[in-house]
């Protein structure tokens, strides 16, 4: 894996230089400064890719499993599903986040030296992206030591989750104020939105809804009335209005655009669809699951007898299921396919919610509408006539609601139902007496072995702040 992510930075790296050079020939021979120093440019595409890669594949095997949406199949004992968190299950999210996050530092300094404002906004809101996931799945972690083994410090403190959000919420706040669309992206083609300045100041602002929303239960970051002054003041503030403008990434199939993949059928191997995820799609009649499901069979596989899915915490052997059930499309993880980052719906459920904690039940209602229709027009579905004539799908006036449309509109958005999960208790999971730790939902991975061995005065001073370095302590901004 290592080798493949290698390679595939040499190649963005050549073909961003390449590009470079022939849009700005001459350019480059009168600027010495542009073939001195790093270009943001060729670090950009190796991060899109290299993150959004890890963490869809992160959403597959660890948030579908804790969240209802995959189970083992065949499977008799263990697994996530019933909270079997190993001890060293998030070492691969902390030095995979950390060794790119290194890359987006350099792709700011390199910006600033350059005064390419542009790069500078997407350089920090990158940063917000990654550290964001960082401290919602651990807690607290090392961010402004982090990343600076160059300058000799390496064993950098952890900052608090309270320190964490409120610098990338500034880092947003400022990104939002960077962005200039006069000024030409000068270093190739980036893979996200193709140099589209609009598009990225929309994603800046719509993960900055996303990450105050996340903080909304502590009082004193003042979420909620920031949230109301965002959509307030669209001009000021503008977040996605539509799927075509959603970071969400094409991957194309043609090298180096890959799927992360490289065995799609690893994707349904051992694996069936979890019966709360389908039932939900079940009890909506969406047009969602010809798109994401298999339907289930008969015992001897002749024949289709709709969705069907299997309980998370299943005990015994697969005797026990008279069908065999539902599973993912194969398609979800063959190019072209896409990699959703921050998808359209997601800003219309937060609108949603916004407008329902201020008791604008019509807006909430209309917002909720959009992020459904959203979500079902990003996988290529329909939104049928009479959906929401559905007792089970119109919007009833509570967020238990809006939080269960959102969970099926964050499908594949790496940890995000987890942490929307844990925000709220939405949706409510059922449990079963086989599940581990209390039948109770974890709130965060352990601290990887390395960390403690490696850097262990600053993990200990970041255990005794935070309660504990257990799956159940509780992140700063849940109840």
């Amino acid at each position: 894996m290592k080798r493949k992510i290698f390679l595939l930075t040499i190649i963005f790296s050549v073909t961003g230089l390449l590009n470079s050079c022939t849009k700005d020939f001459e350019k480059i021979n009168t600027d010495p400064n542009r073939i001195s120093q790093i270009s943001p440019g060729t670090l950009l595409n190796p991060i899109l890719y290299n993150l959004a890669g890890y963490y869809i594949g992160k959403a597959d095997d660890f948030n579908f499993h804790l969240m209802q949406v995959k189970v083992p199949y065949p499977a008799e004992s263990g697994g996530i599903h019933i909270y079997d968190i190993t001890e060293n299950s998030g070492s691969g999210l902390w030095n995979t986040s950390y060794r790119w996050l290194t890359n987006i530092e350099e792709m700011y300094a390199a910006s600033e030296a350059l005064d390419e404002v542009n790069y500078m906004a997407i350089a920090l809101t990158l940063k917000a992206w990654v550290y964001s996931i960082l401290t919602d799945a651990f807690g607290n972690v090392p961010m402004s030591e982090a990343t600076k083994g160059a300058e000799g410090i390496l064993r950098p403190k952890f900052d608090t989750q309270q320190e964490i959000y409120e610098s990338i919420l500034q880092d947003l706040e400022r990104a939002n104020t960077l962005y200039d669309a006069s000024r030409p992206m000068a270093f190739g083609t980036e893979i996200l939105f193709e140099n589209n300045i609009t598009r990225w100041r929309k994603f800046t602002n719509s993960l900055r809804m996303r990450l105050l929303l996340r903080v909304s239960n502590r009082n004193e970051m003042n979420s909620w009335d920031i949230l109301n002054t965002m959509i307030s003041d669209p001009a000021t503030y503008p977040v996605f209005n539509s799927n075509d403008e959603a970071a969400v990434m094409d991957v194309s199939g043609i090298s180096p655009m890959l799927s992360p993949w490289g065995r799609p059928v690893d994707f349904t191997s051992f694996r069936a669809a979890a019966e709360f995820f389908v039932e939900t799609l079940n009890s909506f009649n969406d047009p969602r699951r010809p798109v994401l499901l298999t339907q289930a069979r008969t015992p001897d596989g002749s024949t289709n007898i709709g969705y069907k899915g299997i309980p998370s915490g299943y005990d015994g052997n697969i005797n026990q299921f008279d069908f065999l059930p539902s599973n993912f499309r194969i398609e979800l993880v063959s190019a072209p396919m896409q990699i959703p980052i921050l998808p359209y719906a997601e800003v219309e459920f937060i609108k949603a919610e916004v407008h329902h904690h201020f008791g604008r039940h019509a807006d909430a209602d209309a917002a909720y509408k959009k992020g459904t229709q959203g979500s079902i027009e990003q996988w290529g579905g329909s939104l049928p006539g009479d959906y929401f004539e559905n007792p089970d799908a119109e919007y009833d006036g509570t967020l238990e609601r809006i939080m269960l449309q959102k969970y099926v509109a964050l499908f594949f958005v790496d940890y995000q139902q987890w942490f929307e999960h844990r925000r709220t208790g939405y949706p409510v999971l059922p449990k079963t007496q086989h599940m581990l730790n209390n039948q109770q939902m974890p709130s965060r991975y352990f601290y990887p072995i390395n960390i403690r061995s490696t850097n262990t005065e600053n993990y200990q001073k970041a255990v005794q702040e935070m309660g504990g370095d257990n799956i159940n302590i509780k992140a700063w901004w849940q109840n």
